[in-house]
């Protein structure tokens, strides 16, 4: 397997606690996503991943294999391949409230506050630096309200519970993201409860931004 990611990716992020929490090995290479006009736009990486996003798991060679894209659906096809260390839960109820939770970052926060989203902001819409750090916050805000109290009702030690989820792979880097961009976390001691859980795993540690080879 190939993962095509970027160090700061939240995305690409999820998929790396994944394959840690599977025991699956992949090789690491990087698509930066700032340099050169941003190398997902790239003729050879649009081949890939007609989005132009991160991640990309192209499984075997390249010219034969199959590229999958979309970090839910990757992690959601690790999870199939994989079973042992199960991502979601066995009842339908359960994975239904569990993929509610993803699906408040993945789905309600993140495309608002991606890359390309706050670029157009900037680039093409004329808004200043200002104005679009208050669209972050006011986004993230938004859901992380929302999912303050779905951690109410469903947490444990973990999102769901006691075991980690896939509601935990994308809370992390969420949180991970805000914290760059200087949002008061402190309204979501439930977020931040299991943030520090999370952390406490080396799957979480081993996947951090910081601890990859593309780091700058």
């Amino acid at each position: 397997m190939k993962l095509y990611g970027y160090w700061r990716s939240s995305a690409a992020y999820r998929v790396r606690i994944a394959l840690n929490l599977k025991g699956v090995s992949a090789e690491q290479l990087s698509v930066h996503l700032v340099r050169d006009g941003g190398e997902q736009h790239k003729a050879d990486y649009i081949a890939l991943n007609p989005q132009e996003l991160v991640p990309t798991l192209v499984l075997g060679d390249e010219e034969e294999g199959d590229a999958l894209s979309q970090s839910l659906a990757i992690i959601e096809y690790l999870d199939e391949l994989y079973p042992k260390t199960p991502l979601l839960p066995a009842s339908a109820l359960e994975r239904a409230h569990v993929r509610a939770m993803a699906l408040t970052i993945a789905c309600e926060i993140h495309p608002l506050n991606n890359l390309r989203v706050l670029q157009y902001l900037t680039q093409k819409l004329n808004v200043d630096e200002e104005a679009k750090t208050a669209w972050y916050h006011h986004w993230v805000a938004s859901g992380f309200a929302a999912l303050e109290t779905q951690l109410a009702r469903h947490s444990g030690r973990y999102c769901f519970g006691d075991n980690v989820t896939l509601a935990d792979l994308c809370l992390v880097p969420q949180v991970y993201n805000a914290q760059r961009f200087n949002v008061d976390l402190t309204p979501y001691p439930n977020i931040m409860r299991v943030w520090a859980e999370c952390n406490l795993l080396t799957a979480f540690a081993d996947a951090a931004p910081e601890r990859q080879a593309d780091a700058v």
